[in-house]
């Protein structure tokens, strides 16, 4: 089973980007789908981004969709989520996963998670 920490939340203000990153270890890193998913206060855990082992697919929850990006580098077993002009609306605690297919109920390998807070 593969690890995953990430890293990179933080506290910014709206219009403001951050870059989280997801270590994994194992040597099975570059065969797992990997995701962003993300949870809110008194919300219940929702799908950000995927991408494929290859990084040939990625998908996007709309309300993200332009503003984010998610990429991977497999020789650093690392996963990446490039967020850009954040809102407010996007603050919650961000999870890295792992997953044999990018369909977001497949994953079944959490982080830890990384606190990412915008303020208006």
């Amino acid at each position: 089973q593969v690890q995953l920490v990430e890293s990179g939340g933080g506290l910014v203000q709206a219009g403001d980007s951050l870059r989280l990153s997801c270590a994994a270890s194992g040597r099975t890193f570059r065969s797992y789908a990997m995701g962003w998913f993300r949870q809110a206060p008194g919300k219940e855990r929702e799908f950000v981004a995927t991408i494929s082992w290859n990084s040939a697919s990625t998908y996007y929850a709309d309300s993200v969709k332009g503003r984010f990006t998610i990429s991977r580098d497999n020789a650093k077993n690392t996963v990446y989520l490039q967020m850009n002009d954040l809102k407010p609306e996007d603050t919650a605690v961000y999870y890295c996963a792992a997953g044999v297919t990018t369909t977001p109920n497949s994953f079944s390998a959490w982080g830890q998670g990384t606190q990412v807070t915008v303020s208006s």
